[in-house]
């Protein structure tokens, strides 16, 4: 496949042995010594002007940042300057930078052709016109260009607003009730999709304060890789309204945190067609990441919609799409009502001339620089290392890769599994863990810390990502700064169950 970054796929079964063998032990990370004198000096003396607008900013706003990704022990790094592999802070550090946005940049942050093409378009007509604009038109045909399956596309603003139209869609098309998500997955903070984040079986016992229960009334979530269960799940809701989608990550949720069977994708896809459901992928992070087709042309998949989210507008903002087969995409159609029913799906900046030059731009260069295959490559080198230092170093952590998307699991934090289809045994199992989750959530935190304070930006210490920008060397650069950190990691009695 050309223009694909997933040179390997790993057993699943294996890495969640290998996980739960993490977390039934202590919790390894640095030593408070190593932390005290070193990370927090570090943080003390040469991030003063990060801390300075960090106080200021608690004044202004919730929580003292505007997205939660921005929330690093000790305080947030308050950055100036972003360029290909790197970012630097306000008092000039600089740093190696495997967040990439939260994973939009896989050509490497502040790509000069995207920037170049949006200055050009800014100094024309600015960001918006109100009507359209040519565009629209070029990002859509470049998507079907490389996706077939995403026959028609419409871009919104975000992926959480995709999710939401690809669920009006769903029950539109389908004339039934219920969506079926994997537990764990993230899709957007709309009502009826804060249920199940993170932990599996989670429901709405974690995040969902603040929404009324009936709000989850048809939202179901099933344990991930487990087609067995998805399949009792679309049985029982036959007598409940049935199944408009089962809505999934295709490499698994929260980005592959949870990882999957290479075959479980097509075997959603025939469970779908059996039981008269819409197959929806999250393409998020995997399209135009995992491979120039996303993850359903590497699985070889076809879903009946695709939500798109970061890459889909190039690390610039509005980057959010819905797309699919011609018969669904067209129930978003915009204009009068035509006496059937419609998707009402809006958004004053959606598809702004700006987002759709940017994404279209960014498409068009990850295909010419094979941007997939080259930050595939490095994401296996990273991973390589990373193994290699953990097995130097006799710690118990867990790095696996899917292409580009990098994992480093120190303390297990989001390794739990509470999926049953009884809500008790749900609840019962999160309370009695609940305390140990969290003890384990702050060591990850400190991992991260450790890790930014030797020059290295992930995300929430766990995720990282690779880009076209990355090389051997900078890779190896990495590794070096993050074997830095293992020589101090020690284990400690905290992390288990009173």
């Amino acid at each position: 496949m050309n223009n694909c970054g997933i040179s390997r796929w790993d057993d699943p079964n294996e890495i969640n042995a290998r996980l739960k063998k993490l977390t039934s032990q202590p919790i390894w990370e640095v030593d408070d010594e190593y932390y005290k004198d070193t990370i927090l000096k570090y943080y003390d003396e040469k991030c003063k002007e990060s801390r300075a607008v960090f106080e200021e900013s608690q004044k202004y706003i919730p929580g003292g940042v505007q997205h939660n990704l921005a929330f690093n022990k000790p305080f947030p790094m308050c950055m100036s300057k972003a360029n290909g592999a790197y970012l630097y802070d306000k008092d000039g550090n600089k740093y190696i930078d495997f967040l990439q946005a939260g994973g939009p940049t896989i050509l490497g942050s502040n790509y000069d052709v995207i920037r170049e093409k949006v200055i050009e378009l800014l100094n024309d007509c600015g960001p918006v016109t109100g009507l359209l604009h040519e565009s629209e038109m070029l990002i859509a045909r470049e998507i079907n260009k490389h996706m077939p399956n995403v026959e028609m596309f419409r871009m919104l603003g975000s992926g959480t607003e995709s999710v939401m139209a690809s669920l009006r869609i769903a029950r539109i098309a389908t004339g039934k009730k219920h969506i079926i998500k994997i537990g764990g997955a993230y899709h957007g903070w709309s009502d009826q999709m804060v249920y199940g984040l993170k932990i599996p079986g989670s429901r709405n016992l974690l995040e969902s304060h603040g929404i009324p229960g009936s709000c989850f009334g048809k939202t179901d979530e099933v344990r991930p890789n487990d087609l067995d269960m998805l399949e009792r799940m679309l049985k029982r809701n036959r007598l409940k309204g049935g199944t408009a989608a089962v809505l999934l990550e295709p490499v698994g949720p929260e980005s592959g945190t949870r990882p999957v069977a290479h075959e479980y994708n097509k075997g959603v896809r025939e469970l779908c067609d059996k039981y008269g459901a819409l197959l929806i992928f999250d393409e998020v992070v995997t399209g135009f990441r995992v491979a120039l087709s996303g993850a359903q042309g590497y699985f070889d998949v076809v879903p009946d919609l695709t939500i798109f989210g970061k890459i889909v507008a190039g690390g610039y903002p509005a980057a959010g799409g819905v797309g699919g087969k011609k018969e669904y995409a067209q129930l978003m159609a915009a204009g009068l009502a035509t006496g059937k029913h419609r998707a009402y799906v809006g958004g004053t900046l959606s598809a702004n001339p700006l987002s759709c030059i940017a994404g279209y731009t960014a498409i068009k260069e990850i295909e010419r620089t094979n941007a997939c295959e080259v930050a595939g490559r490095m994401g296996d080198r990273l991973c390589d290392g990373l193994k290699a230092l953990i097995d130097k170093y006799g710690l118990p952590f867990v790095a696996y890769n899917q292409g580009s998307i990098v994992h480093l699991e120190c303390t297990g934090a989001m390794s739990f599994d509470f999926s049953s289809m009884s809500f008790i045994k749900s609840a019962m199992g999160l309370l009695k863990h609940k305390d140990m989750m969290y003890v384990r959530k702050d060591s990850m935190e400190r991992m991260g810390a450790a890790y930014m304070a030797n020059g290295i930006v992930t995300l929430a210490g766990s995720r990282l990502y690779t880009s076209l920008a990355d090389t051997p060397e900078i890779i190896d650069e990495a590794l070096e700064r993050f074997e830095e950190v293992f020589k101090h990691v020690k284990k400690t009695d905290k992390g288990l169950l009173a």
